[in-house]
């Protein structure tokens, strides 16, 4: 069975946990985000080519069973074994490690220490991913070996401009294209490009022509190599084809760094605006929304959506309105999960939903006396029966992935609460599809 991997592990790494990292290790989101879009392709190419599939895969169920979905920023300190075996089975000695780590962290602009956390944070996702997957579908070490085969044509083209498996100190992985560097001999007026044959020995020297090498990389920038001899010469005939190479070279570097940069983020004093994808009905769909950090009593700080769940549940818990409601008032007010999802027409939650799952679970974990009830709704479309299943079914999945003793019920109502009809459009339906939370004392 073919699935989209890196899409399964991106909903793990999402704008939410993109910012909670980035206060946590002091650095910039557009910094951690750039760094996460360089090391995902090579953990999960890490994975693919390693030589130790049998064990790799006893490891990663290890891994989902234990919860490393749960903390992700809980793995950034690197003191979770499981990953750090991982690492090693998948990357060997300490200096492909390094070699990863210096590359991600020149290219991120972040320390190699934060770049060193956020290895640690990808591999969590990516074992907790691929774990989760091999048990939810009884997954045997063969298939599991074919389903990492069936991601190698792609991870290439899911690298950085400019990166390559070999600029990361892993070699030609998977047949990408190596950021190896090739000479340039100029002629008068004229640019021609011709490759060094890569088996050419490192003992044997270029034929040096009238006219100095120069050596451009395949970022773009230029340098002259000295030769072994200097046949004098008109300093133009090769100045000017020198001239125009670095033009060149500075235009497709302009280009690739273009590409390189993360979209803008437009920044408010304490909000960030960021695209987020909604999951409705299996249909993605791109909005705008504003998120902003929730303080908690403890000074602890969580990354949530301006207005949404989190914002509202914690303003309301420190409000008098909860201190003096009594059990009916509390009743009829419930808070919608805004970044909650299913697969359609299944009580499966969606990768994304996990932030926001443990972002209720700190928050009660801040307010011990408060107790809540799941409840979960669908539209008026199908039928009755079986959409009150499906809703008691998905109201108790919310309930065990939270994993709370705060969490003291939690129900289906179905179709039970819809106001829009069965024949409007699906859009219009969106409203009655919900999952949501109360309080209760």
């Amino acid at each position: 069975m073919s699935i989209n991997l890196i899409d399964l592990i991106k909903g793990q790494l999402g704008p939410a946990t993109v910012s909670q990292t980035a206060t946590q290790l002091g650095e910039s989101e557009s910094g951690i985000s750039k760094a996460i879009s360089a090391l995902l392709p090579a953990v999960v190419g890490g994975f693919a080519n390693s030589n130790a599939q049998s064990e790799l895969f006893t490891t990663v169920k290890e891994a989902a069973s234990s919860g490393v979905l749960s903390n992700l920023l809980g793995n950034l300190n690197g003191s979770d074994s499981v990953i750090s075996r991982i690492l090693s089975l998948i990357f060997g000695d300490g200096d492909k490690l390094a070699a990863i780590t210096n590359s991600v962290s020149n290219y991120a602009g972040i320390s190699n220490d934060s770049t060193s956390s956020l290895l640690n944070l990808v591999t969590g996702a990516t074992a907790g991913t691929l774990g989760k997957y091999a048990l939810d579908n009884n997954t045997d070490a063969f298939s599991f070996g074919n389903l990492l085969s069936e991601q190698k044509n792609n991870l290439s083209a899911l690298l950085p401009a400019g990166f390559s498996f070999a600029s990361l100190g892993l070699g030609n992985w998977f047949g990408s294209v190596d950021a190896e560097t090739v000479n340039v001999v100029p002629e008068p007026m004229q640019t021609p490009i011709a490759d060094v044959n890569p088996v050419t020995p490192a003992t044997e020297k270029p034929v040096v022509t009238e006219t100095p090498q120069v050596e451009v990389t395949r970022s773009g920038t230029t340098h002259d190599i000295v030769g072994n001899s200097d046949s004098g010469g008109s300093i133009w005939k090769w100045l000017l084809p020198l001239l125009l190479l670095l033009l060149l070279g500075w235009f497709f570097w302009k280009q690739c760094d273009k590409k390189a940069e993360p979209a803008p983020v437009a920044m408010t004093d304490s909000t960030t605006v960021v695209t987020d994808s909604t999951n409705a009905l299996g249909d993605t769909v791109s909005t705008t929304r504003e998120t902003l950090v929730v303080t908690l009593p403890s000074g602890k700080t969580l990354q949530a959506y301006k207005g949404g769940i989190e914002d509202q549940i914690v303003t309301f818990l420190k409000s008098d309105e909860y201190k003096n409601s009594t059990e009916a008032q509390l009743k009829d007010k419930w808070f919608n999960f805004d970044n909650l999802n299913f697969e359609f027409g299944k009580a499966i939650l969606t990768p994304e939903s996990q932030v926001q799952l443990d972002n209720l679970k700190m928050i009660l974990a801040e307010f011990p006396d408060a107790k809540i009830k799941i409840g979960a709704y669908t539209d008026k479309k199908g039928d009755e029966a079986v959409n009150l299943k499906l809703s008691g079914e998905r109201a108790g999945v919310v309930k065990s992935a939270i994993n709370s003793k705060q969490v003291l019920e939690a129900e289906g109502y179905g179709s039970k609460f819809a106001k829009v009809p069965a024949e409007a459009s699906d859009k219009e339906r969106e409203s009655d599809r919900k999952t949501a939370v109360r309080f209760t004392k």
